[in-house]
């Protein structure tokens, strides 16, 4: 649970609270460069005590505020978004010095600009979910529901069935909407959300499991960079890119593969005693590594069943838009040992299903395939 602001404050030294702003300068800095083009001046930062209003650009006193119990109690994404916002503003203002409503064409040209929703408001909580309110689509996310909740039979060839089925599913319906939708329009058809916890270190499992949300399920992923004001330090969290259903899919996936192989991982050290990080990194490693093969696998069914996806340029120009610039890292990966094997073996048992609760991710409960009534 977050911290309650009078909580959040104390815990927030004078060291600490230097930091935080000069993260926030930073981060007006690299968006000033990456979208545009640094033309903008830097302008006085303040953290502000209110709730209602997250963010405000002053015009007058060239000031930039950012909510205090927004930075400590939400999300470092979230910040980033309120902080886009009002730098919109700020460019509005003072690069091009037109006259209209505070949210009005100019404005919302800039937002688009910076990869954000032009929404009045300013908190990315408070905008609609872009998921398509159409019927068809609610019967599509209710069906597949169904499936995945009949892949958690006992019946292993059941189970199998209907995890395939509901793969299939997927599939023809993104084929249907590109097909239905060619030119679809970024800014409405396509969001994003962000998936587990900031972390220190971006791990094989970790690189795998967004390489599989890629591949398989019709997203756009990336590792961005995030704040831990309480502990001034840096970390990682995975975003995802694309139509609603997809990133629902794409969430309840990630949830449930992270539950997964660590459940797998514990049956695993119990039974054979081995404890250590290594082995662990290694077996979490195997494990997606044995599932995306045999995701694989079944993808290949559905090319000889002639159930070819072939993906539109209206997903690459949305996550182009938020991402302009990004850069590829290679990095080592964990052990091939026993424990990578054994986890190889596992991850091509897994049958997607319904997640469990218990310890099902490091994120949110998953607002994924829930019927509509």
């Amino acid at each position: 649970m977050p911290p309650r602001p009078s909580q959040a404050a104390a815990e927030l030294s004078a060291e600490l609270e230097a930091k935080l702003l000069h993260r926030l300068i930073c981060e007006w800095a690299a968006i000033n460069d990456t979208y545009l083009d640094d033309t903008l001046q830097l302008p006085v930062f303040q953290l502000s005590e209110g709730r209602a209003c997250l963010g405000r650009w002053h015009r007058e006193l060239r000031r930039l505020e950012i909510s205090r119990p927004l930075v400590l109690e939400r999300p470092w994404v979230e910040v980033i978004e309120v902080l886009k916002h009002e730098i919109a503003h700020q460019y509005v203002d003072e690069r091009l010095r037109i006259a209209e409503d505070p949210h009005g064409p100019a404005f919302r040209r800039i937002c688009a600009r910076l990869g954000i929703d032009g929404h009045a408001t300013s908190d990315p909580a408070e905008r609609a979910d872009p998921s398509p309110a159409d019927d068809p689509t609610g019967r599509i996310i209710a069906r597949i529901h169904k499936l995945l909740a009949l892949a958690q039979s006992p019946n292993q060839h059941e189970a199998e069935t209907a995890a395939m089925t509901a793969r299939r599913l997927m599939l023809k319906f993104n084929i249907e909407v590109d097909r239905a939708q060619p030119r679809a329009d970024a800014r409405r058809d396509y969001g994003f959300r962000h998936l587990g916890r900031p972390s220190g270190r971006i791990l094989e499992h970790d690189r795998r499991l967004a390489s599989i949300l890629t591949r398989y399920f019709f997203v756009e992923s990336v590792w961005i960079p995030v704040y831990r004001p309480l502990e001034g330090k840096r970390g990682s969290v995975l975003e995802i890119c694309g139509r609603a259903p997809n990133l629902a899919m794409a969430e309840h996936v990630h949830a449930f593969l992270s539950g997964t192989a660590e459940r797998l991982w514990d049956a695993y050290r119990q039974e054979t005693g081995r404890s250590s990080n290594l082995d662990r990194q290694a077996y979490l490693a195997g494990v997606m590594r044995g599932f995306e093969a045999k995701l694989a696998a079944q993808s290949a069914d559905f090319k000889e069943q002639g159930i070819v996806w072939v993906p539109t340029a209206g997903l690459r120009t949305y996550f182009a838009r938020r991402h302009p610039r990004l850069a590829t890292i290679h990095r080592s990966g964990a052990q091939r040992n026993e424990a990578y094997a054994e986890g190889a073996r596992a991850g091509r048992e897994i049958v997607l299903s319904q997640p469990i609760e218990a310890g099902a991710s490091a994120s949110t409960s998953p607002r994924a395939l829930r019927e509509r009534n």
